[in-house]
């Protein structure tokens, strides 16, 4: 990633609560700010978690809901700091993570993981990053560095975990996932390489994660979500070599032992499952 130029000012901020009218007209939800650590801040509500950077010099975003959230994440950052919002990070290409992009991008340098940007384009999604990078970047902005990885698919072909080395923190967007992970096959998604940058993943240094949903994470809960990967894919692997059909599937695969299986709402079970059998029949 080269020639970064400076963001535009905001000419005019309403400030106030995070509920505000976005200009698409729709009404915009509560949104929660928390800090996670110092000059770091999670922003909270309906769609994925934002990540909240604060520099001299500016704010870097990692994610920014969906569309209408603009003004509600912009009034949400203004109660930790006066800076401006200079560039987004965006973990990968779902709505509810980068849906906020056309009004982010006319004050804000829009980043992502060259997939991330070929996903959105095939998908005619608005305001695709316009800086992408293949393995990793980074964003230097008062005197905080922030890194971006891109360390194989996983979630989506075009996921980023983005490091805040003097915080030992990540933030890993739909990798990770307080409730039950969503594989999106369509967009190059695969448990066996999700596995794999888990592993990557691990290897930096930190003590702390923000998940695309949910609540913060330890290195022990990531370690968890790993091995309920690995586990959840021997156990599929059981059922197909047993004979189970990709029919009946989703309710032999059920087990207490495995939370994901039993999350209702998880999308692991009401989305994946399908392209989860074939993945797991292919690799017999």
């Amino acid at each position: 990633m080269h020639n970064m130029r400076r963001p535009v000012a905001l000419a005019s901020l309403v400030v106030g609560f995070a509920t505000l009218i976005a200009v698409s007209g729709q009404q915009s939800e509560p949104l929660d700010i928390q800090e996670i650590k110092n000059n770091l801040y999670m922003i909270t509500g309906p769609g994925g978690n934002v990540g909240v950077r604060v520099s001299t010099d500016g704010v870097v975003l990692i994610d920014n809901k969906f569309d209408r959230n603009h003004d509600a994440i912009m009034s949400t950052v203004q109660t930790v700091t006066s800076q401006p919002v200079t560039y987004v990070i965006g973990t990968h290409h779902h709505g509810d993570h980068m849906g906020g992009n056309p009004l982010f991008s006319t004050h804000a340098d829009i980043i992502g993981h060259q997939n991330n940007r070929a996903n959105m384009v095939r998908g005619d999604q608005p305001a695709p990053p316009n800086f992408v990078f293949a393995d990793e970047t980074a964003i230097f902005l008062g005197g905080v560095e922030v890194r971006a990885y891109h360390f194989g698919r996983g979630h989506t072909n075009g996921d980023a975990v983005v490091y805040f080395p003097d915080l030992r923190t990540i933030h890993g967007g739909d990798l990770l996932h307080g409730t039950a992970p969503f594989i999106d096959y369509a967009n190059g998604g695969s448990s066996r390489a999700w596995v794999s940058t888990l592993d990557a993943l691990l290897e930096l240094d930190w003590d702390t994660a923000i998940p695309g949903h949910g609540e913060v994470m330890t290195r022990r809960d990531v370690q968890d979500f790993q091995n309920q990967m690995v586990n959840v894919r021997s156990r599929m692997s059981e059922l197909i070599e047993s004979g189970v059909s990709r029919e009946d599937a989703p309710t032999r695969l059920r087990t207490n032992e495995l939370s994901w299986t039993m999350a209702e709402e998880g999308l692991f079970m009401r989305r994946s499952i399908p392209g989860f059998y074939d993945e797991m029949s292919a690799e017999r």
